[in-house]
């Protein structure tokens, strides 16, 4: 039984490989892309659970790469392995729909984990997307598309909604302002932050014991929000 299967998008050869190996070894089912175009035809063939991808990469590149999978395939783990560490990259990676950052070179243990920790999230997604999300006293029912705090509805317009169910499946993890705009708004979204603190503000509001004190609706300065780590 594999741990679960993920893409390789790497152009090194050598590293790609090396890499398919060692997570075979560990009981991962591997594929491998040397580009950003072999990756997306790679993802129309197989049911992969996760995708890691390099940044640097001849042809459309990684950041492209990133940007057309998360257009995609909305709900699959996008992992980016790249030698840059400058925060202007990582919030550039988060912003084209990047799940985590792990910069080279990296502890082999790490990796694993976190690939781990994708899949796991990946089929938490897709097996329970209709399911109630609870946390603390807040619950969101996606397929009555009600909103709950301590037992008692919580009127919400549309876009309140799917905002608040957005970051509530994202639970612990920032979402970039451009990508919260592309999920809730859609992709032709990117630059209206405007709209991203208008909302926040009402479902605070809404939601939280003291607005203006947040301990579920929180702000990631310079890269976007995130709701509270269940």
């Amino acid at each position: 039984m594999t741990s679960g299967s993920l893409l390789i998008v790497e152009d090194d050869e050598a590293l790609r490989q090396g890499l398919r190996h060692t997570l075979e070894a560990v009981g991962f089912s591997p594929g491998e892309a040397s580009s950003g175009e072999e990756a997306l035809l790679a993802l129309q063939h197989h049911p992969y659970e996760t995708v890691l991808l390099d940044v640097n990469m001849p042809g459309i590149g990684g950041m492209e790469t990133c940007r057309r999978v998360r257009q995609l395939y909305p709900l699959l783990p996008i992992l980016v392995l790249t030698v840059r560490d400058e925060e202007k990259d990582k919030i550039e990676a988060l912003d084209q729909g990047a799940d985590d950052y792990i910069t080279k070179p990296f502890q082999f243990l790490e990796l694993t984990a976190r690939v781990r920790s994708a899949i796991r999230r990946f089929r938490a997604r897709t097996d329970s997307a209709d399911r109630p999300i609870t946390i603390g006293d807040i619950t969101v029912d996606p397929s009555a598309r009600r909103v709950t705090k301590h037992g008692k509805e919580v009127r919400m317009t549309p876009k309140e909604f799917d905002l608040l169910l957005t970051l509530m499946r994202h639970a612990g993890r920032p979402l970039a302002h451009q990508r919260l705009l592309a999920l809730v708004w859609g992709a032709e979204y990117g630059g209206e932050r405007e709209y991203l603190r208008t909302y926040m503000s009402q479902l605070r509001r809404k939601l939280e014991p003291d607005p203006s004190h947040p301990v579920y609706l929180l702000t990631d300065s310079y890269v976007g929000y995130r709701f509270r780590d269940p």
